[in-house]
């Protein structure tokens, strides 16, 4: 199960029991990772999300990961900093927005206080807030092991911060985090590294969107040399997987089906495939061995028995867009089963 930002964690960004039963019910997928979950008060940039930065947060995913165990599954939580992708509204009193640089992120941010409104303006990062961030993700992965989920997922896709500092058309800087290839993915690798030294390599993974244009990055010049090389440097540190998001389906540019295979060449552990996936093309994208494992988003939000769906090649459920990022259970845990 792909992760899915669901904006159901409507008191104080703790996880609760509607959350429990929603991931529990999706169970069967096997591996289940959760949405975007924030590891710092400063990266709740949008309304409701959830967190993983204190102990009642922790308390509250316990909730979620016992469900889904109880019910035979796996779930990693992925960790996700919003960066600039924020509006101040949505952070905790103290909390700041902050990127690599001064830059507003275009476009706006749904706030529940006054509707939609333009991203507030980021805060550049200072060497200092890099540490903090950086020891934030450690410490929201031990967290993690402590509510009992069996690993975590960095997210360096879709435009939030680690990916901010990743792409060229977003990060501006030119000290030892940017004007670079190697300096642009030094932040993504820091992280992981943290991270791998708190809860150990084997439960931590990473999901990367190199041609995504979500929240304004799009390719650059040597994206692709880039993005390699950071596979390289990922497969040494020994992490579980990586997972690759291709957003073609939704109108961005299709990842090269030649830099997916480079890609897969140079990450030596798992490699997990998203991004637009039917019962067929999965099959065939498993059996050509172009990806270990398969994800799934909008089928898995709208069929929680997708699996058994797809054992007895059975219709599907349409999603209800309207609803999928709305408080309560409308859109959530009531998509029907099927019958018999």
């Amino acid at each position: 199960m792909a992760p899915m930002t669901r904006s159901r964690a409507v008191e104080r960004n703790i996880p609760n029991a509607l959350m429990a039963g929603y991931y529990a019910q999706r169970a069967t997928a096997g591996l289940i990772i959760t949405e975007g979950v924030s590891p710092s008060p400063n990266g709740l940039g949008y309304a409701r999300i959830p967190g993983l930065f204190n102990e009642e947060q922790a308390a509250g995913w316990k909730l979620v990961t016992s469900a889904v165990h109880r019910s035979g599954g796996k779930i990693f939580v992925q960790l996700m900093h919003t960066g600039r992708v924020a509006h101040q509204d949505n952070l905790p009193a103290g909390g700041r927005v902050i990127g690599p640089n001064e830059e507003v992120c275009p476009g706006e941010m749904w706030t529940d206080q006054s509707g939609l409104q333009p991203h507030t303006a980021p805060t550049p990062m200072t060497a200092a807030d890099i540490a903090q961030a950086t020891a934030e993700f450690a410490h929201a992965a031990r967290l993690a092991i402590q509510a009992g989920f069996d690993g975590i997922e960095l997210h360096a896709a879709n435009g939030y911060l680690i990916e901010q500092f990743l792409n060229a058309n977003v990060n501006q800087r030119t000290d030892a985090y940017g004007g670079s290839p190697e300096a642009r993915n030094r932040f993504a690798l820091e992280v992981t590294q943290a991270c791998v030294k708190a809860i150990g390599a084997d439960r931590v993974g990473i999901r990367i969107s190199p041609f995504g244009v979500f929240n304004s990055t799009g390719p650059f010049e040597g994206v692709e040399t880039q993005c390699l090389d950071l596979a390289r440097r990922l497969s040494a540190l020994g992490i579980a997987y990586l997972h690759l998001v291709d957003h073609s389906a939704m109108g961005a540019p299709p990842v090269p089906a030649d830099f997916k295979a480079q890609l897969r060449s140079a990450f030596a552990r798992t490699f997990i495939a998203a991004g637009g996936f039917d019962r067929s093309t999965a099959e065939q994208a498993l059996q050509q061995k172009r990806a270990d494992l398969i994800a799934f988003g909008r089928p898995l939000l709208a069929n929680p028995d997708l699996v058994a769906r797809m054992k007895a090649d059975a219709a599907l459920n349409a999603p209800d867009m309207a609803t999928f990022y709305t408080p309560g259970a409308k859109g959530y845990t009531d998509y029907p089963a099927l019958s018999g």
